[in-house]
């Protein structure tokens, strides 16, 4: 999905050198969503999963503001 992957670029040209641990660790695991699950959870559509994955997601949506 074009839009999945503009949210993503942006992200890792930000955050892609600072990911470590944790936080690398859930941004895989959200990489393995399919594209509607991921565009949700970016869009505020769907609840985020506690833990890790919200932030990873919270810095995904400041992306998608810059890449609309």
């Amino acid at each position: 999905m074009l839009e999945n992957d503009l949210v993503l670029q942006e992200f890792m040209r930000r955050h892609g050198e600072g990911l470590e641990g944790e936080r690398l660790n859930a941004f895989r695991a959200l990489l393995d969503y399919s594209d509607g699950d991921l565009w949700d959870l970016i869009g505020g559509r769907r609840e985020v999963p506690s833990g890790p994955l919200t932030e990873i997601v919270n810095m995904l949506r400041a992306c998608s503001v810059q890449a609309e």
